[in-house]
């Protein structure tokens, strides 16, 4: 059976990260983003689009005869208020609606953990991932509106949406926050897999990290949909220079400055 998965940003952190760990036989990858992502390798069955999310012309061609799509795009740190609108509110919702008229039936949105970065740490650990969102900054503002869109999209058209909150996902865990809130590239793409394949999942919110040891957030909600990750980010607990303890899940986001690009 073939399948074509689109993915957003794919030439951006995440996107990079998860796209060989995405590749699977039938599966076509066509991957979008404004910067053109690295040439495809020999094995890899992979269709490139250049253009941005906020752009609709290039979203209806991008979506055609498309399975599912992993939006990855947008700013993923804090940025001006138009900046932030523009690419990933508008951006968002330009993709959805080229998903309602392609007929795409299933779309998995990256949000953030800074959806709820005002949330005390204290009472994150049974924390359901679709609780109210509590934003540390306009991008986290964005992620909570990121959610709100797939909503809509699910209960006005019946597209299968689900919303991933996500942690911080590198190849390492470079600060002691890290630890606890790191997704590992593999277990990324566990995730991801997971998202794509599940039944009939309908409108889902979901915390997106690893198994780590001092995860600050429940995984019940993943699980559920067959996610099971196999790393923890404790493996670096010796390399992390300690830090700042921080109350609030959103850490040094809750005190930048809104509108500083970063």
């Amino acid at each position: 059976m073939s399948e074509r998965i689109l993915i957003t940003g794919a030439a951006g952190g995440i996107g990079t990260l998860v796209r060989p760990r995405l590749r699977k036989q039938g599966r076509t990858l066509r991957l979008l983003d404004i910067t053109r992502p690295a040439p495809p390798e020999a094995s890899e069955d992979v269709e490139i689009v250049e253009g941005s999310v906020t752009d609709a012309d290039t979203m209806a061609l991008a979506c055609e005869d498309v399975d599912a799509i992993l939006h990855l795009a947008g700013h993923s740190r804090e940025n001006s208020w138009a900046e932030t609108l523009s690419v990933n509110i508008d951006g968002t919702r330009t993709v959805l609606e080229a998903a309602r008229k392609s007929e795409v039936p299933r779309v998995l949105l990256a949000s953030s953990n800074h959806a709820a970065g005002f949330r005390p740490v204290s009472e994150t650990a049974t924390l359901a991932a679709d609780s109210a969102p509590r934003p540390d900054t306009y991008y986290g503002v964005s992620k909570a509106a990121v959610e709100a869109l797939g909503s809509l999209y699910h209960s006005r058209f019946g597209m299968d949406v689900i919303c991933l909150r996500i942690g911080s996902c590198f190849e390492e865990v470079h600060d002691e926050r890290g630890l606890g809130l790191w997704l590992s590239p593999d277990d990324a793409a566990r995730l991801f897999e997971a998202c794509l394949s599940c039944r009939s999942p309908g409108y889902r919110v979901i915390w997106g990290v690893s198994a780590n040891t001092r995860r600050p957030v429940p995984l019940d909600e993943a699980e559920a949909l067959g996610y099971r990750p196999q790393d923890d980010a404790e493996v670096f607990a010796s390399q992390v220079t300690p830090g700042t303890d921080h109350d609030l899940l959103g850490g040094p986001f809750t005190t930048a400055p809104l509108g500083a690009p970063n």
